[in-house]
């Protein structure tokens, strides 16, 4: 891509994601991650209002009436972004590629982020660490976020979820909020490092995944690429069997992830490239607040 070309899909995404950030989502980002970054202060009686959850048991135990803790908000949140950059990103068949709908949502989430005052910082993964942008505040640095999300070009095009999480654990010392975007094509187990991870930091998933990876259309014979291995199959998609192996698998391979994710503790949420993003992203913060 050349560099005037870049430019402006800079700006058409920083328009876009600004106003998402801006006019849709306003308090909800704020008041679904806020909970992560505060600090105990005191307790008081409890009013009604309080939540339930905030009741400081020995405190109301001793007093035979219910008090809550009361919280400060740490001035500022880290925010930060596990980019999946794999060859099978490079796929779509209706309105857009797997890796520009996860560009929208990541800076959609940057731009949150920092009209939150919160600190943004990037690991962009293959099946290994490709690179990794230290967090940072302002719009500046959001920009040349935007602009690595859109012309970073990775070493390998395998996937290895596994190794992007070990190295959140392992390189972000302070508690963070992090956003693992991926189409999850994975066949290495990673379901331990990512309850490791989730112990130490808050980590929320979302999976971008095409249609026709779920769903193999009746067209014939078909030339299909492995967008990771480089290898060529011919599939007959006009037999039933075949399809119904293919939505099987599909299947198998969700059920699998979901699984992963419950068992770790992670919220996590899907996207269709030719479903309206916006809509995921506000039921994932729904979720939690």
């Amino acid at each position: 891509m050349e560099t005037s070309e870049i430019l402006k899909r800079v700006r058409q995404i920083e328009i876009k994601s600004r106003g998402l950030s801006n006019n849709i989502f306003a308090g909800e980002y704020h008041s679904a991650f806020k909970g992560r970054g505060m600090t105990f202060s005191e307790v008081r009686e409890y009013q009604y209002g309080d939540d339930v959850r905030d009741i400081e048991w020995n405190v109301t135990a001793r007093f035979n009436k219910p008090y809550v803790k009361v919280f400060e908000e740490e001035r500022e949140l880290t925010v930060m972004l596990l980019v999946d950059v794999s060859g099978s990103l490079q796929f779509g068949t209706v309105r857009q590629m797997k890796r520009d709908m996860l560009t929208e949502i990541a800076a959609t989430l940057a731009f949150s982020a920092i009209q939150n005052n919160d600190k943004i910082g990037v690991i962009f993964f293959s099946d290994k660490i490709e690179k990794f942008i230290p967090p940072k505040k302002g719009r500046k640095h959001i920009l040349y976020i935007i602009r690595e999300l859109l012309d970073f070009q990775p070493e390998s095009r395998q996937t290895n979820v596994r190794v992007a999480v070990e190295y959140l654990t392992q390189a972000l010392k302070r508690r963070c909020t992090a956003f693992l975007l991926s189409d999850f094509l994975d066949q290495n187990d990673f379901s331990q490092a990512l309850t490791i991870a989730n112990r130490k930091h808050d980590v929320v998933a979302i999976q971008v995944y095409d249609r026709r990876v779920a769903e193999l259309p009746d067209v014939g014979l078909l030339k299909m690429r492995d967008a990771e291995t480089g290898r060529d199959i011919i599939v007959d998609t006009s037999s039933r069997a075949v399809r119904r192996a293919h939505a099987e698998w599909w299947k198998r391979c969700n059920e699998k992830l979901r699984d992963t994710f419950t068992r770790s503790n992670v919220d996590a949420v899907s996207v269709r490239t030719d479903q309206d993003y916006v809509a995921a992203l506000m039921s994932l913060f729904a979720k939690r607040n």
